[in-house]
């Protein structure tokens, strides 16, 4: 399933677009902006694909999407079926990473913003306090006009950057002003899982790529990722899954073996595990909408 470019109009009298979203679903289609997206989720519930990462959003939960993070939303069943009084509701900012100026927020004072605007590229998810304050943020957003527009969306970005209750969705990251060999060795490992996750990747042979020894590479692949490299292999091949389930005509055994599972059991355990359901219930939910 490949991403779209999604042509996000911003209107030229404004520097970034606010909206407001109803209806049964607000986007369902794989796809990707060069646009920042902060997106609140005034009502629905479903299952959202951000990046490498499958999981469920609930109503009041608030994210923030880097440039061209492909990612995707689908609402429940029941909010397509015939005369269900289901709805989904949302308020989306968009702007560019530039919109105040190539270097804007290079300068001193605004360096948290810009270090958050990369690791954004990880997708966010915004909780807590920070949520309700930005949430009130959009409120005044929405109401403010002129220079004041401008000014509240940075505090908000602000808040955002300085919150120590935000949540990083994917694991892969690579941080600014890294230096090359480190950037090469990254490179290395996440590309050999991309490549190889269909077999079997041994801690050894993982480990191999990196240059390094097998204890040395569990450390240094949870300090990169605040994962094991076991966790992050399975979501990887749950994900894998879940695609195929929505959008090729094959078994859940032919998906099990498919996606890097060596049993039908370990499959359905660790599926269930991830997405809270069995890949037979997340095909018989998910297969019609992605037809």
């Amino acid at each position: 399933m490949k991403p779209h470019l999604l042509k996000v109009s911003l209107k030229p009298e404004s520097s970034f677009h606010i909206c407001r979203r109803k209806g049964s679903d607000f986007y369902n289609q794989w796809h990707f902006h060069p646009e920042i997206e902060l997106i609140y989720i005034r009502k629905g519930r479903g299952t959202t694909f951000i990046g490498n990462d499958v999981h469920r959003f609930e109503p009041g939960e608030m994210f923030l999407f880097g440039s061209n993070l492909a990612h995707m939303w689908r609402c429940d069943p029941e909010y397509f079926t015939k005369g269900s009084r289901q709805k989904a509701e949302v308020t989306i900012i968009y702007f560019h990473p530039d919109f105040l100026g190539a270097k804007f927020f290079q300068t001193p004072e605004l360096k948290n913003i810009e270090l958050l605007l990369e690791k954004a590229k990880r997708g966010v998810k915004v909780t807590g306090d920070t949520k309700t304050q930005v949430k009130e943020l959009i409120g005044r957003l929405q109401e403010s006009k002129g220079l004041e527009c401008i000014t509240t969306l940075l505090t908000i970005l602000e808040k955002i950057a300085i919150a120590k209750d935000k949540q990083f969705i994917n694991s892969i990251y690579h941080p600014l002003n890294k230096e090359k060999p480190e950037t090469d060795r990254l490179n290395k490992i996440f590309q050999y899982i991309s490549d190889n996750f269909q077999q079997k990747i041994t801690l050894a042979e993982i480990a191999s790529i990196a240059n390094l020894s097998a204890k040395a590479f569990c450390r240094y692949f949870k300090s990169k990722t605040r994962k094991t490299f076991y966790d992050f292999l399975l979501e990887v091949r749950v994900t894998h899954a879940c695609n195929l389930l929505v959008e090729k005509d094959m078994t859940v055994y032919e998906v099990c073996y498919d996606s890097g599972f060596n049993n039908l059991s370990n499959f359905n355990r660790y599926f269930k595990k991830i997405m809270n359901k069995t890949p037979l219930e997340f095909k018989r939910e998910h297969r019609l909408l992605f037809e």
